[in-house]
């Protein structure tokens, strides 16, 4: 198993989600433990790959690399460096969290959860695969349980934000699909294997081109201004561990997308792009915070605030400096742990409540202070309240995009002001004031809901307080990726 951690990694999942399968329909809680069992050894197996890697390479790690489609020079190859493993990490962790987020599920459990383990397997192959094609393989695989899990688990209008995610996804596949095809004949000999076309060397029209295929893939899964409007419907109508999953580790599949694939293997088109993407982020920034503002659906709230923060992750990525990239991998891993703490709280609430209004509620804080509090946590982390990770990650953002764009960075600082706004107002409506009367025997946060939030509360307040294990990991991608971009800076003058 020791040579393999990077297969099994991926592949505990489809190993569960067969088992499952083979569980008669009836045996609801044989097939939540059987989920529950295959994520929690994926989540030991990826806390192998923390322990073992090592912080002073530079190159991939843990490599598993096999002939697979010789006729096409297509490999099974896997590795992971610091830039891939907080969000394997994070795929792992959250993949476990959501199948306890998701133990009430009644409604066709052997295909919820079968469904659910196949759509970890795909999200992980993405963050390890090193060759394009299989790359694309992963990414596909995770489109169709995701379509189903919303379109059939989802709330009222699940068909129309199924099919929607579904659309907007797929279109942008196609573009990659071109983009790597475009890659895959640019060589001799043709490959798929990203290290290898890293290497290359592409004219600069052709990077231009194929950058904003790829970038046009990515962004839609981000999601970037305008291809975002899938998303808030999406998680709307979503069950909450999907909500978390989509959230959590969907978005950052494309900001991973472009620091894995287009930025290295496309450096002048990426510094030709570089100042769009600045702007692009800080629309993110800005036009998610205005939006979040006007929600009167708590659910929806959090949703818009996901575009928010992952304006800032773009800006970072953007400013091409270390501490701007740096704050910008570290927001994709805080993100990730926060909005999920939201979604969870949100359908703690919901199971309760039956509805979402923020104006539904009031001063639920005096008959569930142990849930408040744990909102609490996850409102002021998401504001970016120092004490909290989101405070470090947003904060080196900052400091690496305001040199390069000192303006851009100044009107950033609008959504900053908006995203605190916005957090405050929803928490005061909720916990604060007169107790809503309906909710006088409203029971407090239980168990299994305390199982899923705390960890994440924990994580979230000590790479607050200490931020130096995740921000070790990608300390020598970051100045690989650096020297890299530095390089087609150079090329693109002449």
């Amino acid at each position: 198993m020791q040579g393999h951690l990077l297969t099994w990694a991926t592949f505990l999942p489809v190993i569960g989600m067969a088992v499952i399968l083979l569980i008669p329909s009836g045996r609801k809680d044989a097939t939540k433990i059987v989920a529950a069992v295959a994520t929690g050894i994926q989540l030991f197996v990826t806390i192998l790959l923390f322990a073992g890697f090592d912080r002073s390479a530079t190159g991939m790690q843990f490599v598993e690399q096999y002939t697979w489609i010789k006729t096409f020079n297509i490999q099974y190859f896997m590795g992971i460096d610091g830039l891939s493993l907080p969000l394997v990490i994070l795929t792992a962790l959250l993949s476990f969290i959501g199948v306890f987020a998701s133990w009430n599920t009644e409604k066709s459990v052997k295909g919820y959860f079968a469904l659910f383990l196949l759509l970890d397997a795909g999200m992980m192959g993405v963050f390890v695969s090193l060759d394009f094609f299989l790359f694309y393989i992963f990414w596909e695989v995770m489109l169709l349980p995701m379509y189903f899990l919303i379109g059939i688990w989802g709330g009222p209008r699940r068909e129309y934000a199924a099919i929607k995610f579904f659309l907007y996804t797929f279109a942008g596949s196609i573009l990659m699909l071109l983009a790597m095809l475009a890659l895959y004949f640019a060589v001799e000999p043709h490959t798929f294997n990203m290290l290898t076309l890293m290497q290359s060397n592409y004219g600069h029209t052709f990077q231009i081109v194929v950058f904003l295929a790829l970038f046009v893939g990515f962004a839609i899964k981000v999601p970037i201004f305008p291809f975002h409007t899938w998303l808030p419907l999406a998680h709307v109508e979503a069950p909450t561990a999907v909500s978390v999953i989509l959230a959590g580790v969907l978005l950052k599949m494309g900001t991973y997308g472009l620091l894995r694939i287009s930025f290295p293997i496309l450096p002048e088109g990426t510094v030709w792009f570089a100042v769009p993407m600045a702007i692009l982020g800080v629309i993110n920034i800005i036009y998610g915070a205005m939006c979040a503002m006007a929600q009167k659906d708590i659910k929806k709230l959090v949703a818009y605030s996901s575009i928010n923060h992952m304006g800032i992750v773009l800006l970072g990525m953007a400013a091409m400096t270390k501490a701007g990239m740096s704050g910008a991998i570290f927001q994709m891993f805080n993100h990730g742990t926060i909005t999920a703490m939201l979604f969870l709280s949100v359908g703690v609430i919901y199971d309760r409540a039956h509805h979402r209004e923020i104006d539904g509620f009031g001063g639920l804080g005096v008959k569930m202070p142990i849930y408040t509090g744990i909102v609490a946590i996850a409102f002021f982390a998401g504001l970016g309240l120092p004490g909290f990770s989101g405070f470090i990650s947003e904060a080196m953002t900052f400091i690496g995009a305001f040199p390069v764009y000192t303006t851009l960075t100044i009107l950033a600082t609008l959504g900053i002001i908006l995203n605190a706004g916005y957090f405050l107002w929803a928490f005061q409506r909720i916990f604060l004031g007169e107790l809503n009367e309906k909710y006088a025997d409203i029971p407090e946060i239980n168990g299994r809901e305390i199982f899923t939030l705390a960890p994440l509360a924990v994580i979230v307040i000590f790479l607050g307080v200490y931020p130096m294990p995740i921000l070790n990991l990608f300390t020598h991608a970051v100045d690989k990726l650096i020297n890299v971009l530095n390089y087609g800076a150079s090329m693109a003058m002449f």
